[in-house]
């Protein structure tokens, strides 16, 4: 049978992002989105739990059976590392692996929008890069981490569950912790990192009220804070940060947020138009004067507007405009965006007012409508 490293390297061969092992299946790999199966033969139960013994070790596929559960990433000379996650389904294991690029990309590699460059060089504040699991959350956090190593002489934490870009020390130095190697809890690990000199601080997932208390507590301190949560835009991650708390907290939260807020990144993979590959689209939101006030007022629901309003002037975009953007450049197909639009009735619109389609249309319809 095939050691897991064999699977892994293939993984990469493929240019692939993620491998699911599934009892009674073959390998599976995902490739620009899709999953697709591999030629080799189904893997039984005890194939999946030697493979995990061999990655892990007996101690901690142990620690596995008993938690059901357990995630970890792992290192392999000349292919990258990988992240883990081990769970069981139907009594049987399995497991998927992400590929974790040996290279932290920079900003610009990846075509990430400049404003993020400026949003990194804030002095303080909480920095949210938010989406969908498989969105790419971790890939640009790294990066603006990545930007402040190389640019910035600061003093940079990280607590990760697990660890999974290495960052080297360049002009800063980074610390990164892992949630059970190097430290007992988020709890714990956060409060103690208020007392190890931090500039900067990365929270890999602010998973409950305790760790949104003590991120909002840092950043209204004098710290910059970067974390991400999983959901889908500004509106939703204000919401879900507020009620992650009791009612009676709302108010104070709300308060917190609207002061020490810096941007909130949305961020979604797109196919592009020869299917080889992906690239992101973003909703780009900065703490404004007026989006602050939505904040406090509980009114989040004109948060959208806002950024329409103002996105030149403060360098914001809504995902549709950057949606719109990617089909003017030709990177991704109409059907593609609006699969992925959050208001597919106003891209149509846009598309067809000002798009390529619109060239062909009567001059009363090309009336432009703000998104």
């Amino acid at each position: 049978m095939n050691e897991l490293n064999d699977y892994l390297k293939r993984l990469v061969e493929l240019n692939g992002s993620d491998l699911h092992l599934k009892c009674g299946q073959p390998p599976i790999y995902r490739v620009n989105g899709h999953l697709t199966k591999s030629d080799a033969p189904p893997l039984s139960a005890v194939d999946i739990e030697d493979l995990f013994k061999s990655a892990v070790g007996e101690k901690k596929y142990f620690r596995f059976v008993e938690e059901k559960e357990y995630d970890f990433a792992v290192a392999i000379e000349g292919m990258g590392r990988f992240r883990g996650n081990l769970f069981f389904q139907k009594s049987s294991p399995g497991g998927v692996f992400r590929l974790i690029p040996e290279n932290i990309p920079s900003i610009d590699e990846m075509g990430l929008p400049q404003v993020l460059k400026e949003i990194v060089r804030k002095p303080n504040g909480l920095v949210l890069v938010v989406g969908p699991t498989g969105s790419g959350k971790s890939t640009t956090l790294a990066a603006m981490i990545n930007e402040i190593n190389k640019t910035e002489k600061l003093n940079i934490i990280t607590v990760e569950d697990p660890i999974e870009f290495v960052h080297k020390d360049a002009m800063s130095i980074v610390n990164q912790r892992e949630i059970g190697m190097d430290t007992v809890s988020w709890e714990s690990s956060l409060k103690r990192a208020l007392r190890q000199d931090p500039d900067v601080i990365l929270v890999g997932e602010m998973r409950d009220a305790d760790s949104i208390s003590i991120a909002l507590s840092a950043a209204e301190t004098g710290h910059l804070v970067f974390s991400t949560l999983h959901t889908n835009d500004a509106k939703q991650t204000i919401e879900r940060v507020v009620d992650s708390f009791p009612p009676d907290g709302h108010d104070f939260v709300r308060h917190q947020l609207a002061l020490t807020l810096v941007a909130i990144i949305s961020q979604r993979l797109c196919r592009t138009k020869d299917g080889k590959s992906r690239v992101a689209a973003h909703e780009i939101m900065i703490n404004t004067p007026v989006i602050a006030k939505a904040i406090e007022e509980n009114q989040p629901g004109k948060i959208q507007q806002f950024i329409a309003d103002s996105a030149s002037f403060y360098k914001m975009a809504t995902l549709n405009q950057s949606l719109f953007r990617l089909i003017t450049e030709d990177k991704i197909s109409e059907e593609e965006a609006m699969s992925i639009s959050n208001n597919p009735n106003d891209l149509k619109i846009k598309i067809k007012t000002t798009g390529p389609l619109a060239q062909s249309a009567p001059e009363a319809e090309k009336k432009v409508r703000k998104f």
